[in-house]
């Protein structure tokens, strides 16, 4: 399929799922345990349903929720710039802003326990990008979330050595991985302005070696639509065999296996 074309998703069913009041489309995809795709900024794009399928295709059933956005247009950057504008995301830097619990991170741990529910096996993994990077660990207080990926994590865009988590939810997601053993995997390119080393070490001196980095040279990036490299599994991804993009797609779908696919 053309990644520079709109990709209608007619291999997803299409499934209207309301929590605290929040109706979001979320297209449901393949068998096995369940992994949520969480999109970046500007939304569902060619390359994030390519992403998709190559974890369906690994054995699981995808679950990627429209959180914002047009789904399966691409991405260009006045669309990233539009997105900012959207309701829903206005909602969660207000949130942040105020200190409060990301509203869009609670209606995804209520989605990882029904997709735990519908789908079996001995939890979910999930993986978050850019705008959503973070969400992914957020998540970690949902119980049934096991294999949590942060993409090229990247809010709040004007504190580069912070993360999402707001109030405790950082301890209490710290706890919970040494309790039960859990790791959380994050992926950046070098120069990224948003994703920075900063933000990385910020991660590390909450979380120790809970938390795994992989930082990926910028001559790895394949052309995107930003002018600096960022999308590690989409955008900048070069679909080619040995390539260090593709080697980290490979690394994440290793981890859901380990994590989800035990026997």
């Amino acid at each position: 399929m053309a990644l520079d074309q709109i990709d209608p998703l007619d291999d997803f069913d299409h499934r209207p799922i309301t929590f605290d009041d929040w109706e979001i489309v979320t297209h449901v995809a393949g068998t096995g345990p369940a992994v949520i795709v969480m999109t970046e900024i500007p939304g569902i794009t060619p390359h994030v349903a390519r992403f998709a399928r190559w974890v369906r295709d690994a054995g699981f059933t995808v679950w990627m929720p429209s959180l914002f956005g047009d789904d399966g247009v691409p991405g260009t950057h006045d669309r990233a710039m539009a997105a900012f504008a959207l309701p829903c995301v206005r909602r969660e830097f207000e949130a942040f802003a105020a200190g409060e619990p990301s509203p869009m991170v609670s209606w995804l741990r209520q989605l990882s326990a029904l997709a735990h529910e519908e789908c079996g096996g001995p939890g979910v993994g999930a993986i978050g990008m850019c705008f959503t990077g973070d969400f992914a660990l957020g998540m970690m207080l949902e119980p049934s979330m096991l294999a949590p990926v942060m993409s090229q994590p990247s809010v709040p865009l004007d504190d580069l050595e912070t993360t999402f988590l707001r109030g405790d939810e950082m301890d209490r997601v710290a706890e919970r991985m040494r309790r039960d053993d859990l790791t959380v995997r994050a992926y950046r390119f070098e120069g990224d302005r948003y994703a920075t080393a900063s933000r990385f070490a910020a991660f590390e001196r909450c979380l120790g070696d809970r938390f795994v980095p992989t930082v990926l040279p910028d001559e790895a990036a394949g052309p995107g639509w930003t002018d600096f490299p960022h999308s590690v599994v989409t955008t900048n991804l070069v679909d080619e065999e040995g390539h260090p993009t593709i080697q980290a797609r490979d690394d994440i779908i290793a981890f859901f296996r380990e994590r989800l696919l035990v026997s």
